[in-house]
């Protein structure tokens, strides 16, 4: 991105690509530290809501966790979305509703078993 003074200025959009096709492209490790936003604003020279708003897009996305105080860092994609301080609180509800979901469909397997075995052992043998 150009920031010279007769440059035009990035919109929050085009600050949200740069920085998904950095994580995307390997140039930024998980748990780097992006730009302060003010920082970045002002070397950008748009409003500090202007990187605010590219950063939440890119916590949205799940590529970046926001720490209060600490930052704006890359998000290790390995770790389950939604499990991280700092995550998206979409993510978070809907790592939690997974969680259950997937305690649910665990124990219906577990009497799915029970129940086959009552029946294969009250079915005679042969038919």
């Amino acid at each position: 991105m150009d920031s010279s003074p007769d440059a035009p200025k990035p919109t929050a959009k085009d600050i949200a690509a740069k920085y998904r096709s950095e994580i995307a492209g390997g140039e930024r490790e998980a748990g780097s530290r992006l730009p302060a936003a003010r920082q970045l604003a002002k070397q950008l020279g748009v409003q500090l809501m202007t990187v605010q708003s590219a950063y939440n897009q890119l916590r949205d996305e799940g590529l970046v966790l926001t720490q209060q105080g600490r930052g704006t860092f890359v998000r290790d994609p390995s770790v389950p979305l939604g499990t991280e301080p700092g995550s998206s609180p979409a993510f978070t509800a809907l790592s939690t509703e997974l969680s259950s979901i997937h305690d649910a469909l665990r124990l219906l397997g577990e009497r799915l078993d029970r129940l086959e075995e009552i029946v294969g052992s009250e079915t005679p043998h042969g038919q």
